[in-house]
């Protein structure tokens, strides 16, 4: 007994043939095991390895993983050991990889019992190549696919990682978790992608336990969003996914939430400043939503509550009148959120078990839970249905809502359709709600216990859809179209009211449903007017005939498939009754009218086709005999057929004709004598259409007669003729097909019809062809002759069996073709139409098996498309409606005969190919772009034919041919370039090929055909250069295949032949293997070595355009790679090309002079260290970062720094930044002591060959003068910046051959030095930086040297420092000190620390000196405090700088000094500058400005300095220098010290301006911003409690500017912390208490921003509108006003309100907030405030203002929605209400 099959595909077993599928499998399959593991261990990777492991994939896509577990693992293992070769040529890994994550798809096939997979050989290949050492100096080539391949490949092997990887991983990465370096990102990146987390609870120890806390801790505490944060999300969600009930997430849903909310940056406030990080970083929805919902469930309820009140504060912003870029995340949140619960309760409900843990069943989602989830989203979604990016995402979460709850989701939607269909202003309200009822249709058709009335709705609903499908609407009418089809696949349209009758155990709603069904037949035929009226409109005869445009235009093919797709669909479902008369009226239409015949007959023929296809036998009786007796009687005279212009009345009976034999061809037999005749009498007309439509009705003949297909797509299998007693249609409104009893009607060809097409062919296509013949041969003339289109229809062919005895006509057609085509290119180039009929059927007969690949590629997408709008996500299960199971079922047919029919090459195909090619240069364009497309796909289909043609298309470019016309030329280009998706031919990624086709694009060149005036020619070219370089790979040259691989196959080969008798392959035969592969490496590197020669030598020829060699110099750089070094004549190439007088050019080999260099590099030896004996301190026994002590002997310390020979050699060097600062490695390297490394100081006879060529240029001071002087020009003018590649460049020279060349380049670079320009600098800048970092492996003497030299040029360089170079010079100090260690660089940082302010060059120079300063500390990161205390405790004093850069250049300095003070768990205090000890100093020095009340004014005059220096004013200086400060860390550390700066908050509220202005100074603008950054900062909870102290405290402040500002600082810090603030009671009862407090404040400003506040925290449901608020409100308002002094009136009087009157106007403003807080809907107790608002409108200055605006606000935001909103009030009320919005003293 075989071992059942892991998973195949269903629909194979449904196929007519299906039966003798099982034997065909299992062949294929031998055949794959076999030749597989024989490819594997002959090492014959290319090309039997790859063809093999292709069949696979086709096997897997034609039968599903129908193999044995054994197999199926064998598989996996033999591809993961072939994916982790080394040295595998990366094309080929990608190959394997595709299929290998194929095979691990399904992971619950397979259980981590049968499969364990090792973690390291990925971790090994992805840091080969995504953090690859040398693919940035050009010596590996990958595609942009690979990192997504990649990634993709570790997702999929993740569950199979053995039980220790978690721990194996922590100790790999966790050293690199240094948060101040790029190191972090990858860690993380790496955690993110390889930690496993479905291991089974019991393990649960050895996985996530291990990490959890650290990472949950870390992320908690990081406020500024680095990069790395997003990582850390996607690994927790993750993780939530896989172990829901197994980890209490309830400490940090407050957090979770809040930073959720923050991720959407949604603006809050008028003038919110964006942090960009924010928006960069910001985390992705997708893995938001599926942590929400993987947390939900559960006894706490929590995150349910959390998530109630994300959407009650995000909801208005879902409105439609409201737009931003945040708008695409908050729909992708509503679209991705109902999708991920419903997977989660289908794999909570209905999933089959697996070996993945299951949910416990204390954190199941319960019928509760989802109710409750179902009705927090549910408003957002009705708002978003008409939302300015359109209704999909909508649609689509409609969908999955009413799968859960349709009681919920369903009413609220059609409340909204009904009036959308009444209305006739807004078609896109009606568009957007149809397409949200397509998405609910399943669950309101088949409504269910929740929801029984549902099915009541439908016909209604489709009544008052009809009058959609109107002709002046297009959008309109494609949705009509797709709602009516949609409802009519999911019902039986059968009149069931007689049922009524006779049975009475129905139920209410079937009752209702029954009398309803009465109606179908009326909508039926109204539906057909509608259409006749459609088409009516569309008849334009006269126009189309001036015109003579033969193509319908695009929009009305649209509608033509939307009204033939609708109505087909509505006869298949209808009962036999409505389908008579409906048959009936089509028939009489048709006849009774004449189309013409492009676009209205199109439609109509489409209408009776459909019907025909319902039911042929009915149809057929009616219209063939019809048409044939017109055509007969039209045709009888001889003379029609030679009419240029035809009847209409013939030509639109043909087309019927054509049309209606589209049908199960076994019905068409019976018609067969008179259809003969017709064609006889009518394929020869010599009018175009009328013997094009003939030839359709013949084409349509043989595919009825020979395909295929099913021959019905009604919803219940068996139909609806039986008796209403035995079969009650209502039990199947909206049932899904039963896939195992969905029992199709095929059609498979019988032998009368195979015969009935033979005779066809051999009446009408053997003549035709013996006349092509003739013609060819040149004895008949030929005028223009139709048959040649009746030939395009014929290829038609895939019977089941072949039959051999008859003509096999697809070889005659080639033949003949091939003969006329040779005719016509001799005779008449010129008769471009038959030519491109020759070009269509050669393309035909290369590729057509009764279907063409495109048109299937768009069915199957279009099969995708409908599947998702209709299907149950739910349960899952393929519980689709039974005519999609059948299109599938037929897919899978056509899928079979796409892939197993022609592949094989042969001859009769070459010749085609060649054919083609011979078209594809013709003189004429057009014929030329026809043929290449054929061409193209031709070599995409047939394995190996490229080989062969490459050398035929290189003819034309051959240098030596006088005979290759321009157009050949450009034809033979195009050959070369391939279109967009298919092979270039260019470029294979094969030696051999490569070899030919780069050399001869080259030497093309020098072709007679070739002109550089063209331009079309030369943007041949361009697209060809740039095509090859983006799409090259590096190829491989080494093709061994490792031991593991081997045993793997031979276990393959065993599995196949069990037993005893197998025979594994014989040793000679292995031999043979290793010795074939053994010289496809040699013959690999041989063509590799003849391709760089053969692009030499094409260089070197006199006469070469200059665009040629540039194209040849680019394809020689594409060859430097990074395991064989470049050979030698190709090294004196580029280094000649340094100074070669095109820049172009020198930049190619500037780049390419480094990878060589690289290549050239000699290995540096290591040897292991222990950190703990070097500090002498045990190792720690728990994690802690930071400075320890045994970390500490890294730090610089000026006290031992190695500055003799001794004390350099004894000195333990760690250039990496991040080492030790997390945890020390496993074992930790660094590089052995002098006398074990490379000598240094060679002379030239040590050198190879190679290093000799580069050793006598740059000796030669000739060629160092002409390569600086062309270094120091400039390229594009204020654009150049320094220059990476030129460094590395620099680096390369000075580290293989140590300062041999310094002699030869110092004078240089003192003259450059002393040479202010900007290109000068930059080159001086880029060689010193390439010297220090080249200087790595240097003796200390040889350093010293260097640097004796160096110091004198960095002081001048510093010193003439301009504004152009500062940039320049930072980068190279940063470069310079990246990844070297601190005690290497000490004479460079002592250098820069001398004076950083001096004040010589003015204040720019030391700005321009504390930036170099800066960016070469920031690279040493943690390991320099001290120099960072030097530099405080040098600035402090100096904070009060006058100038403004200097304050810019400083605040940014210092965020850089407090970077390292960070507050992330199980971190030691820092030994570096703390920002707490630091901001008490200064607050002790901004006293002076603490304790006045008036306002800060800013005295301080710039620019001359004079002015009293009292603390006052040293105060402000300090204060502007602060600001910068805390501007530039906002954006750059990783945790806000909020203590700290909470003591500033109460100055900056004092300082920071009201009003929007632009010209307030510097100052107060800073404070502003300051502030703006600050509010949107990421609070820790404990930090709330604090932070509100200060507000109250600022709300009694005497400043009336500063209780403003709080107000605007509150709005914003609330939403941002939202959920943390919600989660602190008490600090929500504070802040409801300043509000309202500030609500009475005397200034009116205030109060009134106190509103504002007060509407944006009641909107956000932070605040509740309560009765005690309610009442409060009602008590002010209600305060007595003093009585009016009559005034005079010429004198405006202020006098300064009464307390009474702010009172009051407090009471009024409090309700105003409330009406304004809901802006879209009109809660219960509205109606009541807006009355008493109503009381206050005469009331005295500012209330009857705020009453008028609060009116008028109201009356523009629920304009809308007035219809509805209307209901809410008594009529009474409407009254006053209606008075008061148009009232005169509205206008007054």
């Amino acid at each position: 007994m075989a071992p059942p099959p892991q998973k195949e595909i269903v629909y194979n077993k449904l196929l007519p043939y299906g039966e003798r599928l099982e034997a065909e499998a299992a062949r294929f399959l031998a055949q794959i095991k076999v030749n597989l593991a024989r490819a594997v261990q002959l090492q014959e990777l290319w090309p039997g390895g790859l063809f093999w492991t292709r069949k696979l994939s086709t096997y897997i896509r034609l039968y599903g993983r129908k193999f044995s577990r054994e197999d199926h693992v064998l598989f996996i293992k033999l591809l993961y050991e072939l994916v982790t070769i080394p040295k595998l040529e990366i094309s080929m890994m990608q190959g394997f990889a595709r299929l290998l994550i194929n095979l691990l798809k399904k992971k619950e096939l397979l259980s981590r019992g049968d499969l364990e997979l090792p973690w390291r050989p990925l971790y090994e290949m992805l840091e080969r190549i995504l953090y690859s050492k040398t693919e940035h100096l050009g010596l590996n080539w990958f595609p942009n696919s690979v990192e997504s391949v990649l990634k993709t490949l570790v997702k999929s092997c993740r569950p199979y990682f053995p039980e220790d990887a978690t721990a194996e991983m922590l100790d790999e990465w966790r050293p690199l978790m240094c948060p101040f370096d790029v190191t972090m990102q990858k860690a993380i990146t790496y955690f993110e992608l390889f930690l496993p987390t479905t291991l089974p609870p019991e393990l649960h120890q050895k996985g996530f336990k291990l990490w959890f806390d650290e990472f949950i801790g870390l992320w908690v505490s990081v406020q500024n969003l680095p990069q790395w944060e997003g990582h850390l999300v996607n690994l927790f969600a993750r993780l939530a996914t896989d172990n829901i009930g197994y980890i209490d997430w309830d400490p940090y849903v407050p957090k979770i939430f809040t930073r959720i909310l923050r991720s959407l940056n949604l603006p809050v406030g008028s003038n919110q400043v964006v942090v960009p990080r924010f928006l960069t970083n910001a985390y992705d929805v997708g893995h938001a939503v599926m942590w929400i919902t993987a947390m939900m469930g559960g006894p706490s309820k929590l995150v349910q509550k959390h998530l109630s009140g994300l959407f009650n504060s995000i909801a208005s912003f879902y409105h439609p009148s409201n737009n931003g870029r945040w708008l695409n995340k908050l729909m992708k949140l509503l679209q991705r959120l109902p999708s991920g619960v419903v997977r989660r309760l289908h794999r909570e409900r209905y999933k089959k078990m697996t070996w993945l843990t299951p949910v416990p069943d204390s954190h199941k989602l319960t019928d509760q839970d989802v109710t409750d989830f179902v009705e927090c989203i549910i408003q957002p979604v009705l708002l978003a249905m008409f939302s300015k990016t359109g209704s999909l995402e909508a649609a689509q979460a409609l969908q999955n809502l009413a799968l859960m709850r349709p009681e919920l989701v369903i009413p609220p939607v059609l409340e909204k359709t009904y009036p959308a269909l009444e209305t006739l202003t807004e078609p896109h309200q009606l568009t957007a709600t149809l397409s949200c009822v397509i998405g609910v249709a399943r669950s309101l058709v088949s409504g269910g216990k929740w929801f029984p009335e549902g099915p009541t709705h439908m016909l209604p609903l489709l009544m008052r859809a009809l009058p959609g499908v109107d002709p002046n609407d297009f959008s309109k009418c494609m949705i009509t179209f797709q709602f009516i089809a949609t409802f009519s696949t999911l019902v039986p349209l059968v009149d069931c009211s007689s049922v009524l009758q006779e049975r009475d155990d129905l139920s209410e709603v079937e009752r209702e449903l029954c009398s309803a069904t009465a109606e179908f037949e009326d909508f039926v035929l109204q539906f057909m007017d509608r259409c006749f009226g459609l088409i009516e409109s569309s008849t334009l005869e006269q126009t189309r005939e001036e015109t003579e445009t033969e193509k319908m235009t695009h929009l009305e093919s649209l509608v033509e498939l939307g009204l033939s797709s609708t109505f087909s669909t509505i006869l298949t479902q209808c009962s036999k009754d409505i389908f008579k008369v409906a048959l009936e009226k089509v028939f009489n239409f048709a006849v009774s009218n004449i189309f013409e015949t492009r676009v209205a007959g199109r439609m109509v023929a489409d209408m009776c086709r459909a019907a025909v296809k319902c039911r042929p036998e009915e149809s057929l009786k009616l219209f063939v005999p019809h048409c044939c007796n017109v055509i007969t009687h039209l045709t009888v005279n001889d003379d029609v057929l030679h009419d240029e212009e035809l009847d209409k009345e013939l030509l639109w009976n043909l087309q019927l004709l054509s049309e209606i034999t589209r049908v199960d061809g076994k019905k068409l037999l019976p018609y067969r004598e008179q259809l003969g005749k017709i064609l006889q009498r009518t394929l020869h007309l010599t009018c175009k259409q009328g013997y094009i439509l003939s030839c359709n009705l013949l084409h349509h003949l043989l595919r009825s007669a020979t395909l295929i297909y099913p021959t019905e797509y009604c919803s219940v299998p068996g139909g609806f003729d039986k008796p209403l007693s035995e079969y009650f249609p209502i039990k199947d409104w909206g049932k899904p097909g039963d896939l195992w009893n969905l029992d199709i009607q095929w059609h498979v060809p019988s032998s009368e019809e195979i015969n009935f097409a033979f005779y066809l062919l051999d009446t009408f296509l053997q003549p035709e062809l013996t006349r092509l013949e003739h013609y060819a041969i040149g004895e008949l003339e030929m005028s223009r002759v139709p048959s040649l289109v009746s030939l395009e229809e014929t290829k038609l062919y895939t019977g089941v069996e072949y039959d051999l005895s008859r003509e096999n006509y697809r070889e005659t057609i080639a033949r003949v073709t091939r003969k006329l085509l040779r005719y016509i290119l001799d005779n008449s180039e010129d008769d471009t139409k038959s030519l491109f009929l020759i070009i269509k059927i050669i393309s035909d007969v290369l590729q057509f098996q009764g279907s063409h690949k495109h048109e299937f590629d768009s069915r199957w997408k279009s099969f995708n498309l409908v599947k998702k709008s209709m299907e149950n996500r739910l349960q899952g299960k393929k519980q689709h409606i039974r005519a999609l199971l059948i299109d599938r079922v037929m897919l899978q047919h056509e899928l079979r005969t796409l892939t197993m029919e022609g592949c094989e090459y042969k001859t009769s195909h070459q010749e085609m190919i060649r054919d083609l090619l011979c078209l594809s240069t013709s003189s004429y364009g057009q014929v030329r772009s026809k043929a290449q497309q054929a061409f193209f796909t031709a070599l995409g289909t047939y394995n190996f034919c490229c080989r062969d043609i490459i050398p035929l298309v290189l003819e034309f470019l051959r240098p030596d041919r006088q005979d290759v016309t321009q157009k050949q030329f450009k034809g033979a280009l195009y050959c070369l370039l391939g279109n967009h998706s298919g092979v270039c031919l260019a470029n294979l990624h094969d030696w051999d090929c490569i070899a030919q086709t780069w050399p001869a694009i080259v030497s093309s060149g020098l072709s007679k055909a070739m002109s550089l005036e063209k331009p079309s020619i030369v943007r041949l070219f361009d697209d060809l250069a740039e095509k090859i370089h983006r799409q090259y790979e590096t190829i491989g040259l080494d093709f061994a295949v490792p031991e593991q691989c081997i045993e793997i196959a031979v276990m393959l080969q065993k599995s196949e032949q069990p037993g005893s008798n197998f025979t594994g392959l014989h040793s000679e035969e292995i031999q043979l293997g290793i010795q074939r592969q053994k010289e496809k490496n040699a013959e690999a590197l041989r063509n590799y070595e003849n391709l760089v020669n053969m692009l030499l030598d094409c260089v070197e020829q006199r006469n070469l355009p200059w665009k040629f060699e540039h194209i040849s110099i680019g394809f020689l750089s594409l060859l430097l790679r990074d395991d064989r070094i470049l050979p030698v004549r190709a090294i004196k190439f580029f280094v000649q090309c340094l100074n070669h007088d095109a820049i172009v050019v020198r930049k190619v080999a500037i780049s390419a002079v480094a990878g060589i260099l690289k290549q050239l590099k000699r290995t540096h030896k290591k040897v292991p260290i222990c950190p703990y004996e070097i500090s002498g301190n045990p190792k720690p026994s728990s994690i802690q970062a930071g400075d320890r002590l045994d970390n500490q002997w890294l730090h610089y310390d000026s006290q031992s720094l190695p500055k003799t020979k001794e004390a350099w050699e004894s000195c333990c060097f760690v250039e990496k930044t991040h080492w030790g600062y997390y945890t020390w490695p496993q074992t930790m390297t660094v590089y052995a002591p002098v006398e074990h490394q490379p000598k240094l100081g060679r002379r030239r006879d040590e050198l190879t060959e190679a290093e000799q060529i580069i050793y006598d240029h740059f000796s030669d001071p000739k060629f160092v003068e002409q390569l600086i002087k062309f270094l120091s020009l400039e390229d594009r003018k204020g654009k150049d910046k320094f220059n990476p590649r030129r460094f590395c460049l620099f680096k390369g020279l000075f580290r293989n051959f140590d300062d041999a060349f310094l002699p030869v380049l110092q004078p240089h670079l003192e003259q450059l030095v002393a040479d202010s320009h900007e290109s000068t600098q930059r080159c001086v800048a880029e060689i010193i930086a390439g010297l220090i970092r080249g200087s790595k492996h240097w003796t200390f003497e040889k350093v010293e040297k260097l640097w004796k030299l160096l110091c004198p040029l960095l002081r001048t360089a510093l010193s003439n420092i301009t504004v152009e170079t500062y940039n320049d010079w930072g980068t190279c100090i940063a470069t310079s000190c990246e990844s070297r260690d601190p005690r290497k660089l000490h004479w460079l940082f002592e250098l820069l620390l001398e004076s950083p302010l001096s004040g010589e060059g003015g204040s720019f120079v030391d700005a321009c000196r504390l930036y170099v300063l800066q960016g070469g500390l920031a690279q040493q990161e943690w390991r320099v405090p001290e120099l960072l205390h030097r530099l405080l405790k040098y600035l402090e004093p100096k904070l009060t700088q006058v100038y403004k850069n200097v304050r810019e250049r400083i605040g940014s300095v210092l965020t850089y000094i407090f970077m390292i003070d960070v507050s992330l768990p199980n971190t030691a205090a820092t030994k570096s500058p703390r920002v707490h000890e630091f901001t008490t100093r200064i607050l002790e020095n901004l006293k002076p400005l603490m304790e006045v009340d008036e306002e800060i004014q800013n005295h301080v005059m710039e620019e001359n300095g004079v002015g009293e220096q009292d603390e006052r004013t040293q105060g402000i200086k300090l204060l502007k220098t602060i600001l910068k400060w805390l501007m530039a860390s906002a954006g750059r550390s990783f945790s806000t010290a909020v203590t700290e700066q909470l003591q500033l908050l109460p100055l900056f509220f004092k300082i920071a301006p009201v009003e929007n202005d632009n010209s307030y100074d510097e100052l107060k603008r800073d404070a502003k911003m300051c502030l703006s950054l600050m509010s949107q900062g990421l609070l820790y909870p404990q930090q709330v409690p604090l932070v509100l102290q200060v507000l109250k405290q600022t709300a009694r402040s005497n400043s009336w500017h500063a209780r403003y500002t709080i107000l605007t600082y509150l709005q914003t810090m609330v939403f941002y912390n939202l959920f943390i603030f919600l989660n602190n009671e008490e600090a929500v009862t504070d802040i409801r208490w300043l509000v309202i407090k500030l609500l009475e404040d005397e200034q009116l400003e205030v109060r009134e921003m106190a509103a504002t506040t007060l509407s944006g925290l009641l909107q956000c449901n932070f605040l509740t509108m309560d009765g005690p608020m309610q009442t409060h409100f009602e008590q002010l308002c209600k305060m007595r006003l003093p009585k009016k002094r009559k005034r005079d009136l010429g004198s405006v009087v202020d006098t300064i309100p009464s307390g009474d009157l702010v009172k009051r106007h407090a009471g009024v403003l409090g309700l105003s907030a409330c009406i304004l807080s809901s802006p879209y809907d009109v809660p219960t107790w509205m109606p009541q405030l807006l009355m008493d608002l109503s009381a206050h409108l005469n009331d005295p200055q500012p209330i009857e203002m705020t009453v008028k605006k609060t009116l008028s606000n109201f009356r523009r935001t629920h304009h809308d929605n007035w219809q509805e909103h209307k209901q809410q009030f008594t009529d009474d009320q409407l009254l006053v209400l209606t008075d008061l919005l148009v009232s005169p003293c509205y206008y007054a």
